[in-house]
């Protein structure tokens, strides 16, 4: 291990797996070494060092840019404790034997093939590829490159932002090149995110490789992708780097997937490519600014002394805890302002998530009740026109075992929300939760039987649409429930976003107490505790969108859908504290932020202990639905500033479909296939299960939203995802 470092207390990793001082939830630095840094080798410089391979477990090859007239060359780098140590070094030379430099060699990429004789090297001063022979350095092949990648004004690439990254598939049938920045045609967003390409070739190790597919990948703002790892099934580790001038380098390293991405070989320019399902997907591991510095220096402004310019990543060995090592080495530019370092990292890298079961309860599967909707402009919408022949089932907002501690997936209570969106359109509608049974091999959902939520015995305080019946059934004009939890003693609590509020009825849906507001003024637009003249301090619909439990059912976590209208840090949910037992808020906080501000706490459940499941989403739909996510974080493991850590567990727009489950896709249906998405508009219910598996349920805001098939009102979905490495 490299410069040894003990984790720091308390930090945010995951259960049970020792990733070093902690860059992430996924990821800690094990250790770094500068003893590389300004050597020479042979009478060369041991600087510009741009790429790095594996040879065997404690050999590292490391490939040198373009140095002037200094031939190009591989060192061979020996790992021995905290130290690395040069002992050996090839010169790349051309078929006759003359050596590449500075002049027409750039080194950017480097693979040691299979057998260990032969390395592949990419160069950006054309762009090339190339093999050559460890042995005596001597190149053996050289494999096409697209027309349009070579250096304008031959074709599109700028210089020095050609073939960065290099790597092959574990079995050597695949080689990939990545672009560092993007073609000329393909250019950035407006924000700085740049469209690059990569290449993939087919062939064997030892043999010829030839173009097969391009693929479309979208980098941070104003960073360039500048190495990969394949990890096979088409994964990958991708590490990004940017440099701003008096502030220092920006490194980050992603989880990437090419799960059903689509080859865009033909695509004249990326511009055009408005699906989102057509970019590889990725999730950041680790951004090398959020490591500890654990001692590092540095020699020029950085945002963590620990950074320099990163350009080179290796996968190491498979630690006890599953993790995987991973090498990462600095490029000084040959300049007295920067550093060859060289990096220990641990990552914790599961395999992708997959679709294990799928079942619909169609838009139109209208329950018994009387007709609603009459509050409603009466114009089609998605093909549907109100009022509606009896009581529709507008999606779930809160998908909960059908009793406390099942964790059966074919047996759920899903609770719909207060209907159409509004008090004064929803009056008709009423407020119920459903028993259901999704039978997953047909595909569809069974509605059992119905709680009807009411308040017989009075205790709501304020009036309600049927406060002059004898069973005082409620509506979506009395509350927006959005949440819903067993206790231990088997009676229920709702969150509603109107209070917001907590309401507590039995297992028959009969209201028991007056419902509990906000023990710190929080008010919505809605709220009836909101008195004349006053100023509401939370938005409209972002009240108790996600309540978890916890495990004995004695303490209830309710969560701001979004940020009080007044809180200088709009990221920011608010996390409370709700004692079952005293019928009261304890008074305690946390505060979970989201990564954008405009987006939404969907649902949360308690994973284990502390742990909590959320979702946190967009408000898109179809194509444009870009954040549907599973984030796990740990009221246990909250700053300074109660501030709680993050790790996304899976991207609902990215999960693999190998078995089918979605399949034969319906006409024009969005987001099935081997890749498959969960594009819809509020994905507001998940439920973990036993294991990795957790349930995914969707609000369908009926009739309004379309985001499976453009033009037809969304169904209720409820799906089966298995998230490997979800519990860590």
């Amino acid at each position: 291990m490299l410069g040894v470092t003990v984790p720091a207390a308390g930090a945010a990793t995951s259960n049970d797996v020792n990733l070093g001082a902690p860059c992430s939830a996924d990821a800690g630095l094990r250790g770094f070494t500068d003893s590389l840094d300004k050597k020479t080798f042979e009478g060369t410089p041991v600087g510009g060092l741009s790429a790095i391979a594996r040879l065997r477990d404690d050999r590292v090859l490391a490939l040198s840019d373009n140095t002037g007239t200094v031939p190009a060359r591989v060192y061979d780098v020996a790992l021995s404790g905290d130290d690395a140590q040069v002992v050996g070094m090839t010169t790349l030379k051309r078929a006759d034997g003359t050596p590449y430099n500075g002049t027409d060699f750039d080194g950017e990429g480097l693979v040691v093939e299979p057998h260990g004789h032969t390395v592949l090297a990419s160069s950006e001063t054309e762009p090339s590829i190339r093999r050559f022979r460890l042995s005596d350095g001597v190149q053996t092949a050289s494999f096409e490159v697209p027309a349009r990648f070579r250096i304008t004004p031959a074709g599109e690439s700028p210089v020095n932002l050609a073939f960065e990254a290099l790597t092959t598939s574990p079995d050597g049938t695949s080689l990939y090149a990545g672009m560092e920045g993007p073609l000329l045609t393909d250019g950035r967003e407006a924000s700085g995110a740049g469209r690059q390409r990569i290449l993939r070739y087919t062939g064997t190790p030892g043999g010829d490789y030839t173009p097969a597919a391009q693929y479309a990948y979208k980098t941070d703002p104003n960073l360039g992708l500048v190495e990969l790892v394949a990890l096979g099934d088409d994964q990958f580790l991708a590490m990004e780097r940017g440099f701003t001038a008096g502030v220092g380098n920006t490194v980050r390293i992603y989880r990437v997937t090419a799960t059903g991405a689509p080859d865009v070989s033909g695509v004249a320019s990326l511009s055009t490519l408005t699906d989102p399902r057509a970019w590889l997907g990725k999730k950041l591991l680790a951004d090398i600014a959020d490591c500890p510095p654990s001692g590092a220096t540095t020699k020029q402004p950085q945002p963590n002394p620990l950074l320099d310019n990163i350009e080179g990543m290796a996968l190491g060995d498979r630690l006890d805890d599953d993790t995987r090592v991973l090498y990462l080495i600095s490029d000084d530019n040959n300049s007295a302002t920067q550093i060859t370092r060289l990096y220990e990292l641990s990552v914790n890298v599961p395999d992708e998530a997959t679709l294990r079961d799928r079942a619909i309860l169609s838009a139109t599967d209208y329950q018994p009740g009387p007709i609603s909707g009459n509050f409603m402009p009466k114009t089609p919408v998605n093909g549907i026109t109100p009022p509606f022949p009896g009581q529709p089932i507008p999606g779930f907002s809160a998908v909960i075992p059908h009793t406390r501690g099942s964790k059966n997936a074919n047996r759920l209570l899903g609770m719909p929300d207060n209907g159409f969106g509004s008090k004064d359109n929803s009056p008709d509608f009423l407020l119920r939760a459903y028993y259901i049974e999704p039978d997953y091999k047909s595909g569809e959902i069974e509605v059992k039987s119905h709680i009807s939520f009411r308040d017989p015995d009075r205790k709501v305080p304020f009036p309600i649409v049927n406060g002059n019946t004898s069973e005082r059934l409620l509506t979506g004009a009395d509350f927006d429930i959005e949440s819903l939890q067993w206790d231990a003693d088997g009676t229920l609590w709702i969150g509603d976003e109107f209070g917001p509020y907590l309401v507590n009825v039995d297992k028959t849906g009969k209201v028991l107490r007056a419902p509990i507001p906000l023990f710190d003024g929080t008010k919505s637009p809605q709220s009836n505790e909101l008195k004349p003249g006053e100023t509401p301090t939370l938005p409209g619909s972002g009240g108790f969108e996600a309540m978890a439990a916890s495990e004995d059912g004695h303490t209830l976590y309710p969560i701001l859908e979004r940020a009080k209208t007044g809180d200088p840090d709009q990221r920011r949910r608010i996390v409370y504290e709700f004692d079952v037992r005293a019928g009261a808020y304890t008074g305690k906080t946390w505060t979970f932020r989201v990564d954008e501000p405009g987006l939404f706490v969907g649902d949360a459940q308690i994973l284990d202990g502390k742990r909590l499941l959320l979702i946190e989403r967009d408000n898109g739909m179809g194509q444009t639905s870009f954040v549907k996510k599973l984030v796990v974080t740990d009221l246990d493991k909250a700053d300074a500033n109660g501030v709680l850590p993050r790790r996304t567990a899976v991207d609902l727009m990215r999960i693999a479909d190998p078995k089918g489950v979605s399949t034969p896709a319906r006409p024009n249906e969005y987001g099935v296939g081997d890749l498959f998405s969960f594009p819809l508009q509020s994905v507001e219910s998940v439920l973990p299960l036993s294991g990795d598996r957790v349930i995914v349920a969707n609000d369908n805001n009926f009739p309004g939203n379309d985001g499976r098939i453009p033009g037809r009102a969304d169904d209720t979905e409820v799906i089966v995802i298995d998230v490997p490495g979800l519990r860590g």
